[in-house]
């Protein structure tokens, strides 16, 4: 088994890391986003027009239901740059919103109907494609209630240049064909991710608390804090444990990260699969129509959760195993990120920059391969930080034994100087390091969190719903402020235009009926 703690005990800066071998890192960002109703429900209205096509926009479109906005990046040759594109979306939704709707600011959701009914899907019009998306969306909602479907996160993608890889591939004189060495080098920050992803939770976690209409009819461990908000004292991000987006039905999987065939055949196995409860909810309901794409364990490859993915941009027709399969990875998606109420944005440059700080950590580091006995030791340190993670005297697992979380995360954090020094020689100015200095902050006083400020807030405001709301005024006041260029808007509206007349050229040109279409699909 892996040693927690001791994985990078022996981690130093490569002497052949140099801060030009930086320059080829991109970024991305995509950030979701609930609307709602002044009076902090669930926005019913459609997808607002002068946004463009959901289907074929590129930056901006929706997740699970209707009313979940998602809105995407370009690749970006820096942080700010990233935070700069996703600012522009920001301010273009909320000039095209309905004057009374906002944007929910919190992973967890707003208050929401105890009819699941009330939480629309999202709506990608009459092409297959557009049906199809739709349809992965009711197979979710009758699999795990679409309540769950309302929770809102941030992935923060990032990818490294060949030249990084190419000089790291030279220093140690290696014979692997250089795919694969990028390949195996990818996964082993994957592995080594997913070993730290406690650490994350804790600097990052901000959803210590739900509303009561999450957690209605469900089993729960949760404290009530008054009649409307539920929570736990010490939690960090229940959006990542057992009420978020987790399900026993995966928890078996053993989908692993150690060679990238192993993962893209586990990813297969159970997209091929059958599920006997999910058998019982049937392909269609009682009039014929069809209510999931199949009865299997996952209907696609997007349904299998997990905090960290490897990605490759896949082309048209291609399902991302496809992708991965023919060209490699071309980048790692970080999918354990709750949204920052704080940040108008969904998330702070310093925790850019963190996350960028950490996964040059974990690509550089030492990364045993990562097996069933080691990922259930992390689950442990991950449902600990969860639930507990700003708790005095909390213990991780390392190899067996209980570490302070503390001291554990110190450590690393100590580690990561040097790169931050380094990120910083190549973008000019002190963010980098700044960034792991808060961090470092964070880890020695619990108080100082994004989550313990979150529950602070709560309570002296009344409740979560009264601090998401005074939030979400907050940020639309200040988005409303803000203008774009001429050029930039111009820019956006042929887009959005373009988008539209994408979708009515793919609904022309469809010439089969969405029951055969579907029928080939299975």
């Amino acid at each position: 088994m892996s040693d927690l703690a001791n994985d990078f005990a022996n981690f130093k800066t490569p002497s052949w890391l140099t801060s030009t071998l930086l320059a080829g890192m991109l970024r991305g960002i995509e950030k979701e986003g609930l609307r709602v109703k002044p009076d902090g429900t669930l926005a019913q209205t459609p997808h607002p027009q002068a946004l463009g096509s959901k289907l074929t926009h590129p930056f901006i479109t929706t997740d699970y239901s209707e009313s979940l906005l998602e809105l995407i990046t370009e690749p970006k040759a820096t942080p700010k740059a990233a935070l700069g594109m996703l600012r522009q979306l920001h301010v273009l939704v909320h000039k095209a919103l309905p004057e009374d709707e906002l944007m929910w600011p919190l992973s967890m959701p707003c208050r929401l109907s105890l009819d699941d009914n009330d939480i629309p899907l999202a709506d990608y019009g009459s092409s297959n494609t557009g049906k199809l998306k739709t349809l992965y969306r009711s197979g979710l909602g009758i699999r795990y209630g679409r309540r769950m479907q309302t929770i809102a996160g941030l992935h923060y993608n990032l990818s490294f240049g060949d030249d990084l890889f190419s000089a790291w591939h030279q220093a140690i004189d290696s014979e692997q064909d250089f795919a694969d060495f990028k390949n195996d080098k990818y996964l082993g920050l994957i592995r080594n991710f997913k070993r730290m992803t406690a650490l994350v939770l804790y600097l990052l976690g901000a959803s210590p608390s739900v509303n009561a209409s999450f957690v209605a009819g469900r089993e729960h461990d949760l404290v009530l804090m008054n009649d409307s908000t539920y929570y736990k004292p010490a939690a960090t991000s229940l959006r990542m444990g057992k009420l978020g987006y987790t399900n026993s039905v995966q928890e078996h999987l053993d989908i692993r990260y150690n060679h990238l065939p192993e993962y893209v055949d586990g990813l297969r196995r159970a997209i091929r699969t059958p599920h006997e409860g999910f058998a019982r909810l049937g392909l269609d309901d009682e009039t014929g129509t069809p209510i999931q794409i199949n009865n299997h364990i996952l209907q696609i490859e997007n349904e299998y959760y997990s905090p960290i993915r490897p990605k490759q941009i896949a082309l048209s027709g291609e399902t991302p195993t496809e992708a991965l399969e023919r060209r490699g990875i071309a980048y790692v998606e970080f999918r354990a990120i709750d949204l920052d109420p704080y940040s108008d944005v969904g998330i702070r440059l310093s925790s850019a920059c963190f996350l960028e700080v950490l996964a040059l950590y974990c690509l550089l580091s030492d990364s045993p391969e990562l097996f069933p006995e080691e990922e259930e030791m992390i689950g442990v340190n991950i449902e600990r930080v969860v639930n507990e993670g700003r708790k005095k005297a909390l213990t991780v697992l390392s190899d067996g034994q209980d570490v302070p979380l503390e001291s554990w995360m110190l450590r690393h954090l100590c580690k990561m100087q040097p790169l931050a020094a380094l990120l910083d020689a190549h973008h000019g100015g002190n963010d980098y390091r700044t960034a792991v200095a808060l961090m470092q902050g964070k880890a020695g006083h619990s108080e100082s969190t994004i989550s313990a400020q979150v529950l602070s807030d709560s309570e002296r405001l009344g409740d979560l719903w009264r601090l998401g709301i005074s939030l979400a005024q907050q940020h639309q006041e200040q988005l409303l402020e803000q203008t774009l260029s001429p050029n930039t808007q111009a820019k956006y509206e042929v887009l959005a235009e373009k988008s539209v007349l994408q979708q009515s050229d793919i609904e022309r040109d469809d010439t089969t009926g969405f029951d055969v279409f579907l029928a080939q699909y299975r």
